[in-house]
């Protein structure tokens, strides 16, 4: 399985959009600042969305299509299932 996956700083705080075959890891590394860059700059670590798809081609898609949008259009994907903007790591790191 492949994801994409919102991470977010803060409710409503700076957004980044992400594909992994590995969601728990590449969650933990941004996390824990393993890897330099935007998500360690800007402390985006939060887990608020993530979707499965079965090939890395329809992962990769779905994450162009997605970083196209514009910010008022991701806000509704991520309150249609976490209104609250709950960190969901915990409950996948399980």
């Amino acid at each position: 399985m492949f994801y994409v996956y919102l991470l977010c700083s803060r409710p409503f705080g700076t957004l980044y959009i992400g594909t992994t075959a590995d969601l728990v890891k590449r969650v933990w590394e941004h996390k824990v600042k393993a890897i330099p860059g935007f998500t360690a700059r800007y402390g985006v670590d939060r887990l608020i969305w993530y979707e499965q798809h079965a090939s890395l081609e329809a992962a990769f898609a779905r994450e162009r299509q997605i970083k196209k949008w514009r910010r008022e259009w991701k806000i509704p994907l991520i309150e249609a299932d976490n209104p609250q903007w709950i960190d969901l790591y915990p409950a996948i790191a399980l």
